[in-house]
């Protein structure tokens, strides 16, 4: 290859990558409330763990479309997509292979080429993604970068993924080990990143001061049943951290449906119960990540849809949720 030809195909890749960031739109934060493209945003999500490993949704590009525009029809704007999900509790399309990140921190290409397509194709429909780097489950069981990997992970995953503004990254699932070296990781490398972190299981509302301080955003999980009536305590807790912050604060994985495994309820629940926590939610000023017991019980299981995909219309029950969350608009107005 000729010198010429060689400027004209880094010409033709700049400019691709210049396209892509300007079909991007970004997510951003103004106070307590978030913007997509300098607009008023409803963050309204649904936990979708094995994004990125779920070979149905990957399976072209038309398909992977069609279900961001159902989820659109269903109120959904935001999926929220493990990096991580190599765990070994039997969850729905995990493998050993099944991470972001290899043992030194490097990415894999398999899984980072995925991302970008879905990326690609949730900026197409508008859609976006909270992205969750690193998870307790993962950690639990023994599957741990040291330090230094998790810091150069997460830059290189700050710096491959820049055209995307679609994104925020969630350094942590339910966990908080050296979280705040590797968010100034991530700001070296792409300062406008969003950025944010859960920092323990249920309850457990925010980490250490100096990691709260660097959060754009709030992503607590709530209590849950165990602790009372969550749709009278997630709202309160939620109503706290806002007045506490004044920054935007997403209820990110609330009280959960179905099996009792993994933190999930001891009784009986009803949709409703779902439907009345979000509302007071919103009401309060907060957001909303609709958490889908298919990730607890693990294919096969009658609450998994068979494509591993948490269609919103695969159970009756959630579909109740889903249906209130199509209408939401009608009951709340920021």
């Amino acid at each position: 290859m000729t010198a010429r030809q060689q400027w004209a195909v880094c010409w033709l890749l700049c400019a691709a990558l210049l396209g892509a960031e300007a079909q991007s739109p970004a997510l951003g934060v103004r106070g307590t409330d978030f913007t997509l493209d300098g607009k008023p945003f409803e963050f309204t999500g649904v936990s979708f763990f094995n994004a990125i490993y779920n070979a149905e949704f990957n399976r072209s590009e038309e398909l992977r479309r069609q279900w961001l525009k159902k989820f659109r029809r269903y109120g959904v704007n935001v999926l929220r997509v493990w990096a991580q999900w190599d765990n070994r509790r039997g969850f729905v399309d995990t493998c050993t292979e099944c991470s972001l990140f290899a043992a030194d921190g490097s990415l894999r290409s398999g899984p980072l080429a995925v991302l970008k397509e879905m990326l690609a194709s949730a900026a197409a429909e508008g859609v976006v993604i909270e992205l969750t780097l690193f998870t307790r489950e993962s950690w639990l069981d023994n599957i741990r970068l040291p330090d230094a990997a998790m810091e150069r992970g997460a830059a290189e995953l700050a710096r491959e993924l820049k055209p995307w503004r679609n994104a925020a990254f969630q350094v942590w699932n339910e966990f908080s080990h050296h979280t705040v070296p590797i968010v100034k990781a991530i700001k070296a490398v792409d300062p406008e990143r969003l950025v944010t972190s859960s920092p323990g299981v249920a309850g457990v509302l925010t980490g250490s001061a100096e990691e709260t301080a660097l959060m754009d955003f709030l992503t607590p999980h709530t209590s849950r049943q165990n602790a009372g009536k969550p749709w009278a305590i997630a709202p309160a807790e939620i109503r706290y951290l806002i007045a506490r912050y004044g920054k935007p604060v997403v209820d990110d994985e609330p009280a959960r449906n179905g099996t009792a495994q993994f933190g999930g309820p001891r009784g009986e629940t009803f949709p409703e119960d779902h439907i009345i926590q979000i509302q007071r939610v919103r009401e309060t000023g907060g957001y909303v990540i609709y958490h889908h017991d298919m990730f607890q019980t693990g294919r096969g299981s009658a609450a998994v849809p068979p494509a591993g995909i948490p269609d919103p219309e695969f159970s009756a029950y959630h579909r109740r949720v889903f249906e209130f969350l199509a209408r939401g608009g009608r009951y709340h107005a920021r």
